[in-house]
């Protein structure tokens, strides 16, 4: 684990910081390495039902590119670099449990893939999002890639990509790379109650809509046996029971 993300339990929410301010919270290697392994004691906890991601002052600034010249110097480095980047999206995206980015400040490059694995993305009203590539000659990683392409369509994936040009916070949800804002002072408050909130609905539920989703999102356009499984396993749950019941008894849901 890295000594910059702290992993906290508050109840049915964990929060996980990037705690970097020297570096505006650049991600080094190693914070990329211990990213699956959070979202490995996210998933294992029971107790936890959703995951917050934040930043310390500001989300990220990106990757840490002081150790570009070291780690990701040649083709052999690049790909161990970009498969531990890789390891720590997939952690995010795969993590059964809803995943809210709470973006405060700058979010670029690595930050962005971060904000882009998670299920919702928050920011305030002054946040900045950019990724940058294009003034590194980088190729982006085809997951993060597409990640982007879901969340704002593939013109101005392009847009974002071929330019690298820092977005403002308005011109983020307009285009669908965040789904609110909020002024600074708001955004610890409202992620709370979008994390409380979810935690207290059906985890049967909003398990299976990230797999249908995800499946979607991927190409599918119609039913299969699983997604036929995910339904039929949702009707003979303690969830399903419940719900009937409190609709019912006109009484809220206990989940």
């Amino acid at each position: 684990m890295s000594e910059h993300l702290r992993l906290t339990v508050d109840g049915p929410v964990a929060t996980l910081t990037i705690d970097r301010p020297a570096k505006r919270n650049a991600l080094s290697y190693d914070m990329w390495t211990a990213i699956p392994g959070h979202a490995a004691a996210v998933a294992a906890d029971d107790s936890v039902r959703v995951l917050v991601i934040r930043g310390t002052d500001t989300f990220s600034a990106g990757a840490d590119i002081s150790e570009f010249t070291t780690l990701r110097k040649d083709g052999a480095g690049a790909v161990k670099y970009g498969q531990a980047v890789e390891a720590a999206t997939t952690a995010l995206t795969t993590l059964a449990k809803p995943t809210i980015a709470a973006i405060t400040g700058f979010c670029i490059g690595g930050g962005c893939e971060v904000a882009l694995a998670c299920d919702l993305r928050i920011a305030t009203d002054d946040a900045k999002f950019g990724i940058t590539p294009s003034k590194l000659g980088i190729v982006f990683n085809l997951p993060s890639t597409k990640q982007l392409v879901d969340a704002v369509g593939p013109a101005w994936a392009k847009q974002i990509l071929y330019t690298g040009d820092i977005l403002d916070a308005a011109t983020a949800l307009r285009i669908g790379l965040v789904n609110e804002l909020h002024p600074a002072e708001d955004l610890p408050k409202r992620a709370e109650e979008l994390a409380t909130l979810m935690a207290t609905r059906s985890q049967v539920t909003i398990r299976g809509a990230k797999d249908i989703i995800t499946r979607i999102t991927n190409g599918a356009t119609g039913t299969d046996a699983e997604v036929d499984q995910l339904i039929i396993d949702a009707v003979s749950s303690a969830d399903y029971a419940e719900g009937v019941a409190a609709f019912l008894e006109k009484r809220s849901p206990r989940f």
